[in-house]
């Protein structure tokens, strides 16, 4: 779940801070970092919004709050996301779209206008929108500056070249017993360490023998009466 990732990165940060106050002062320290303060720290600005405004907010789906059209849209096969998110991209994209009458309703005029009546303008954004595919209105907003993607599925991602290949986030991996495997890759990416897998996973019991060697020190005779005892 986000909260344990969250956690881990956090940790991470609270690590390499505490080095670099040890290089500083000799001295170490201990780092806690717990789960629910992760999570909440990930918040943005909901918590200062409250703080100041009282304000506690609701689900909205996938909208941003305070700007709009930032949203996601339905397409003729699939989902799109455009991100409009200042007046002079709201411009490039009625111009776009050919919805140049949308920049003459008052409702639209200005971002907060556009917050306010985001219901309908979603609509009238999505008679358009439904009527094309991603692909073609990714492509006419992109060459217009205004930001939109496609939303991906999780095949949409693994089957993707510049994510799963370029940036070797889908690493190939021959495993003993199963023959090829795709692992998760790693989204830190250094310039002199790949990291990488450096072979298959153990099987299981794999590394029984070498643990009872290397680390408990027992000869090959007292590993092989384990053996035949059924022990290992």
């Amino acid at each position: 779940a986000i909260g344990d990732i969250l956690a881990a990165l956090f940790c991470c940060i609270g690590i390499l801070a505490a080095l670099w106050v040890r290089e500083q002062t000799g001295r170490g320290q201990l780092i806690d970092v717990a789960m629910v303060d992760s999570v909440f720290a990930s918040l943005e600005n909901i918590p200062q919004r409250y703080f100041v405004e009282g304000v506690i907010p609701g689900r909205i789906g996938n909208r941003y709050e305070f700007v709009y059209p930032y949203d996601s849209f339905r397409a003729l096969d699939g989902w799109v996301i455009i991100g409009v998110a200042n007046d002079r991209i709201w411009r490039r994209f009625v111009e776009a779209t050919g919805l140049r009458h949308l920049a003459e309703d008052e409702r639209f005029r200005t971002n907060p206008d556009r917050v306010e009546h985001h219901e309908e303008l979603k609509r009238e954004i999505e008679r358009w929108t439904s009527k094309r595919s991603v692909e073609e209105i990714v492509e006419l907003l992109n060459g217009y500056g205004v930001p939109a993607a496609p939303i991906y599925t999780v095949k949409d991602i693994v089957e993707d070249e510049h994510i799963a290949e370029a940036r070797e986030m889908v690493i190939p991996l021959n495993q003993p017993g199963l023959g090829r495997v795709e692992l998760l890759g790693s989204p830190i990416k250094m310039s002199e360490t790949r990291p990488r897998p450096r072979g298959p996973a153990p099987r299981l019991g794999g590394d029984t023998e070498w643990v009872l060697r290397e680390i408990l020190g027992l000869s090959l005779e007292e590993i092989s009466r384990l053996r035949e005892m059924g022990a290992i």
